[in-house]
């Protein structure tokens, strides 16, 4: 794709993407033109658990247009694999396995996929297969779970135990000012606006192009190959535009695995998609119970921390997730203590969802660092602030950086919190209380090591590449500016590439890390070109650059000129002439070098916010609005301050929606999530959202990552159902500790003292 500005880091560029996102140009998963191609549309299990006695298959097979039904009897022969495959984001356990066999994991599982020459053939089809089961006792109840929770002896790659510190147990006991709370997070399922879907073309040599959607291109090869036993070599997968994901694409999905299989046994190409309703057969955030207790002076320091949380997972895949982490980190305490479990329920295995952990944890520990607030009789910011910590307290480690002092000095001028009145049910405007509340975000800061190449043409054009995903975050954005800032050239004569698992090599793009880690391999490709054409340069007759290294030039406008005497420059295809180079082409790879590793060793890495929040609630009706948010982010050096403040604003809607709207509602008796549709299962709309402020608080950061970038993808969330909770308790007097909080919960919650 063309990029049509010129600008470099740190201006509020439009998305270099939008342009054909708007106009219909870009291409999602399920939208590129094959000649011959086949449907496929997935048939789902009506049981949560048990096996499959028989499949009629006569009254679908019997209608025209259908080619063939794909079920566990009749599947190809797969390899599959164990964990040894190099899937990053995959927990402890066994995959789920569709068609392997007659077991039935989970209400909604696949059962057959009905392969037919046209999507509406193939829907109908779907329609007739019947399925009968031998039924098995299943549980759906994550509160019953209970009784079956337990820390597995594997965990996964990227939790981390809590380290705890003192005697918790006896500062809280001993406490003068005491908090006990337990909370509760429903269910939530994603919910992107493309749904899951592949289209899976064959090459006729046994290879296969594959466009799905997904976070990572290249983790679905490696996936696609082990399952099936095919070289990589042969599988290219290509994802350049996606419709949002939210954590849902960071794992192959089962519509790929069963595109790739009907493709190899029909020798064509397929495409399978899912449809709204099987978008909740697959991940989802863990349902959460989180028990916090605090202990604190009179003065408000707090003495004790003691949090513990369950979530959910399957029964197949242990699903772990940093939860009681975040407060132990945060707040000063002498004495802190973290357990964590899981608890396993007959569905689909949970998944990572935006902020894994950390939108569940800090939400409910920032609910009750307010209710202690409120406990010691003082303001809830300053709280925060008379516990502020400048090391990570559960590590013992300082931080990079941490400017959540200064978030919370301009989100509190922004929003006006000095007029703030302290206690709950003092401030009205007609038939509505009105409620202010506070609550601190906090979310890692990673780096992940990422390639990319640079290739620049004697006509001065550049092209950039990499295997990394643009999920809506700005990725093309980002790797154009990153060029534009060290080559100077005009951001319209370059070329970004991505989402090829074909191109060098990236991660998936997840965790916030996407922004810091291409940018920065973008950044190194650039460079090395920069000094391939100094070299030249050095060679041109009576160059006037003479034997410059590269930080005595300085690259603008498709020029090199001298630092210290810009009169003195040349053009870069000049250079390329002179030198009888038609282009100039690298591929560099961007790890954090020795001081990156060392400071990840010995330093915490994180982003902080602190999120201000309005809202309104019909004391007789108790309809809730929230009508503002300010939310104050550090997070180091921003790239473009437009797409960051959109990836803010995305944030803060979902973080609306777990505090109010979202809950996936299971019939226990049935195993299934019954609202598994968007006129039931409620995500905010426009009418639902007031005015949004998005505040970026100056820290410069030289050692977080190397062009001293921290996403941002994750934090607009984390904090801010909580700052909309603390706010309804102010304007209410009522704690609600289950999200999502609804009217009738309102209503039924009893005031604080």
């Amino acid at each position: 794709m063309n990029v049509m500005q010129n600008v470099g880091i740190g201006s509020a560029i439009n998305r270099v993407d939008g342009l054909q996102k708007v106009t219909g140009q870009a291409r999602y998963a399920a939208e590129h033109p094959v000649p011959g191609l086949v449907y496929g549309v997935i048939v789902s299990g009506a049981v949560p658990k048990g096996r499959i006695l028989a499949l009629d298959e006569a009254e679908a097979r019997a209608v025209p247009g259908v080619i063939e039904i794909l079920t566990h009897k009749n599947r190809p022969h797969i390899a599959w694999f164990d964990h040894s495959h190099k899937d990053m984001v995959a927990p402890p356990g066994s995959p789920f396995k569709a068609l392997y066999d007659d077991r039935i994991h989970f209400s909604g599982q696949p059962i057959a996929l009905v392969l037919a020459e046209s999507f509406e053939v193939a829907r109908h089809a779907a329609s007739l297969v019947r399925a009968s089961y031998e039924v098995e006792p299943h549980n759906t109840d994550f509160h019953k779970a209970q009784a079956e929770r337990f820390m597995p002896s594997k965990k996964r790659d990227s939790f981390q135990p809590p380290k705890n510190r003192g005697d918790a147990g006896a500062a809280y006991e001993a406490a003068p000012v005491k908090v006990s709370a337990d909370f509760h997070l429903a269910t939530e399922h994603h919910n992107p606006m493309e749904m899951h879907a592949s289209t899976v073309i064959w090459e006729g040599d046994g290879g296969i192009t594959v466009f799905d959607k997904t976070q990572g291109p290249q983790n679905v090869r490696d996936y696609l190959a082990g399952v099936f036993n095919m070289s990589a070599k042969n599988i290219r997968v290509m994802n350049p535009y996606v419709g949002g994901a939210f954590g849902s694409g960071l794992r192959p999905q089962y519509q790929v695995y069963l595109a790739v299989m009907a493709a190899r046994m029909l020798r064509r190409s397929v495409r399978v998609v899912m449809t709204r309703q099987q978008m909740f057969t697959h991940g989802h955030r863990p349902e959460a119970l989180q028990s916090v207790q605090l202990g604190a002076e009179r003065d408000g320091r707090l003495t004790a921390i003691r949090n513990s949380a369950t979530t959910s997972t399957s029964r197949y895949e242990n699903n772990m997730e940093n939860v009681v982490n975040w407060g132990m980190m945060n707040y000063a305490c002498e004495n802190a203590a973290g357990e964590y479990a899981i608890a396993p329920v007959d569905t689909a295995t949970s998944s990572d969802m935006r902020a894994p952990g950390a939108a569940t944890g800090m939400t409910f520990f920032e609910m009750a660092v307010d209710e202690m607030a409120h406990a010691a009789g003082i303001d809830p910011l300053e709280f925060r602030i008379r516990n502020y910590s400048e090391i990570d307290q559960m590590n013992g480690t300082p931080f990079t950086s941490k400017a959540l002092r200064e978030a919370y000095a301009e989100g509190a001028a922004a929003f006006g919190w000095s007029r703030r009145s302290q206690a709950p049910r003092s401030m009205k405007e007609g038939r509505e209380l009105v409620g202010w509340g506070v609550a601190t975000g906090m979310w890692d800061a990673m780096f992940s090591k990422t390639s990319a190449s640079a290739r620049l043409t004697a006509n001065g054009h550049l092209e950039v590449a990499s295997a990394a995903s643009d999920i809506g975050t700005g990725t093309y954005t980002v790797m154009a500016q990153a060029a534009a800032d060290t080559l100077g050239l005009p951001v319209e004569q370059i070329t970004v590439r991505l989402g090829d698992s074909t191109l060098p090599t990236a991660p998936v793009e997840g965790g916030s890390w996407m922004a810091a880690s291409v940018g920065a391999a973008v950044q190194l490709a650039c460079r090395s070109v920069a000094e391939k054409l100094l070299k030249a340069a050095e060679k041109m007759e009576n160059s006037p650059l003479g034997s410059a290294s590269l930080d005595e030039v300085r690259f603008a406008g498709g020029r090199i000129s001298l630092r210290d005497d810009p009169a003195r420059g040349v053009a870069i295809a000049e250079i390329m002439r002179a030198a009888g180079m038609d282009a100039i082409e690298v591929q560099e790879t961007a790890s954090g070098g020795i001081s990156g590793m060392i400071s990840q060793m010995r330093k915490s890495r994180n982003t902080h916010s602190a999120i201000f929040a309005e809202v309104r609630v019909d004391e007789e009706l108790g309809v809730i609005r929230v009508t503002r948010i300010v939310n104050a982010v550090a997070a180091g050096r921003i790239i473009n301050p437009k797409t960051a403040r959109s990836q803010i604003l995305g944030g803060v809607v979902m973080g609306i929606g777990m505090a109010m709207h979202e809950e996936s509602m299971a019939d226990h008796r049935y195993g299934r999530f019954m609202n598994h549709n968007y006129a039931e299962y409620h995500v905010p709309v426009n009418a639902d959202i007031g005015d949004i402020q998005v505040i970026f608080v100056d820290e410069p950061d030289p050692e977080v990552t190397p062009l001293g970038v921290k996403g941002v993808g994750e934090i607009g969330i984390v904090g801010t159902a909580a700052a909309v909770a603390n706010a309804i308790f102010h304007a209410t007097g009522k704690r609600v500790r289950s999200l999502p909080i609804t009217i009738d919960k309102v209503f039924d919650a009893n005031p604080l003292p």
